[in-house]
C-alpha cells in the first residue's frame, strides 16, 4: 500500500475565508500562527467545520483492495477516480497459471490477509479470472469473477472537515484492518504544518 499526497490547498485560503466573516483580513499573518490558531479555534473548537471545506487535499492511493474500495462509498463529501478493470486486465490474461505456491506472484495483483485459508481462496479465485479472460470473454463480464482481495489504485480528492471524519473513523480499532493503515498512511502523508487540524481524530489505541 502507497500513499502520495498530490495537491493541497494552503492554510491562508482556509485563514482568509474565515476573516471573510469578520472583515479581519489586516490580522492575518500569511498563514503563519495566528492564521493557524484561528484555523483551529473556529473549525475545530467553536465547530464551524465548514470553514475547514476550504482546505482540499488530493492522493494517489496504490494496492488497496476492492474489500476496502467499497468502503470509501461511505465517505460521500470526497471524489474518486479508480483504475478501470474494463480497460487493464490484459496484464492478467497472459499470466502464466497460478497455483498455491505463487504466492509472490499472487501479491502483485491481490493484498494477502495472513490468514492462510482465506489467501489461498484468493489465488484460485485470481486463477479462475484468468481462466476466463484466456477464453476470450470480455473485461465487462469477466471482471464480475474478480475476488475483493484483488488490487486496485485511484486519485482521491477530499476537504479537510470530510477527512477529519473519514480519519476519526478509519482510525479506529473497529475499521477494517486494511482501512485503518490506509487512514494511517493518510495521516502521515499530510503536510506537517496541516496536521495540527487532525490529531485529534487519530485513534492510536490497540
Amino acid at each position: 500500500m502507497k500513499v502520495k499526497l498530490l495537491h493541497y490547498t494552503p492554510l491562508l485560503v482556509c485563514a482568509n475565508a474565515i476573516r471573510t466573516c469578520w472583515q479581519s483580513f489586516d490580522k492575518s499573518d500569511n498563514g503563519g500562527e495566528k492564521d493557524k490558531e484561528l484555523i483551529d479555534r473556529v473549525g475545530n473548537k467553536y465547530k464551524h467545520a465548514s470553514t475547514l471545506e476550504h482546505l482540499n487535499y488530493s492522493f494517489y492511493i496504490e494496492g488497496v483492495s476492492r474489500a476496502l474500495l467499497q468502503e470509501f462509498a461511505r465517505h460521500r463529501m470526497a471524489s474518486l477516480s479508480v483504475k478501470s478493470t474494463r480497460y487493464t486486465l490484459k496484464e492478467l490474461k497472459e499470466e502464466p497459471e497460478f497455483t498455491l505456491q505463487d504466492i509472490d506472484r499472487a501479491k502483485k495483483y491481490l493484498v494477502f490477509t495472513n490468514v492462510a485459508l482465506v489467501d489461498e481462496m484468493s489465488i484460485k479465485a485470481l486463477e479462475n479470472l484468468r481462466k476466463v479472460l484466456v477464453e476470450g470473454i470480455s473485461n465487462d463480464k469477466a471482471k464480475y469473477c474478480l475476488p475483493e482481495s484483488y488490487k486496485t489504485e485511484l486519485t482521491w480528492s477530499i476537504n479537510a472537515r470530510s477527512l477529519q471524519n473519514f480519519l476519526r473513523l478509519r482510525s479506529s480499532k473497529s475499521a477494517l484492518w486494511e482501512i485503518r493503515k490506509l487512514a494511517m498512511k493518510i495521516y502521515d502523508s499530510l503536510p506537517q504544518d496541516h496536521k495540527y487540524l487532525f490529531e485529534h481524530c487519530i485513534d492510536l489505541s490497540d
